[in-house]
């Protein structure tokens, strides 16, 4: 019975699965080159203008009212590398980590961010 659906499920594969690439031609090849050329392109123009977000985040992890979500990311940072540090780290059965620290700080600068950031797009 085992085998039969086996079987079964390995014909149903075979049918949906294509089992032979199709070769690209040159003039598709080239059309391919001329597009990722084009793209990197835009890469570089954009590259020259600052993006808002990265401002704004930083203004923001400045303000008081962020210093303390801030302030504790760093030491779960600091405390967690120095941890790593220390022999027999690997067979530790609890290794603390500071996702939950990072998710606080992330919330408060998102909703400091937010409100001023939609104002900077076009």
């Amino acid at each position: 019975m085992f085998k039969f659906v086996q079987e079964a499920l390995e014909e149903v594969a075979e049918a949906f699965v294509p089992t032979v690439a199709r070769a690209e031609s040159e003039e598709e090849e080239a059309e391919e080159e001329e597009d990722d050329e084009d793209e990197e392109d835009e890469d570089e123009e954009e590259e020259g203008s600052a993006d808002p977000l990265d401002k704004l985040r930083e203004e923001c992890s400045n303000k008081a009212e962020l210093k303390p979500y801030v302030h504790h990311y760093a030491e779960c940072v600091e405390r967690v590398t120095k941890e790593m540090e220390e022999e027999g780290y690997e067979n530790k059965d609890y290794k603390e980590d500071c996702v939950e620290e990072f998710f606080h700080l992330q919330h408060h600068l998102n909703d400091c961010v937010a409100p001023r950031l939609f104002y900077k797009l076009k």
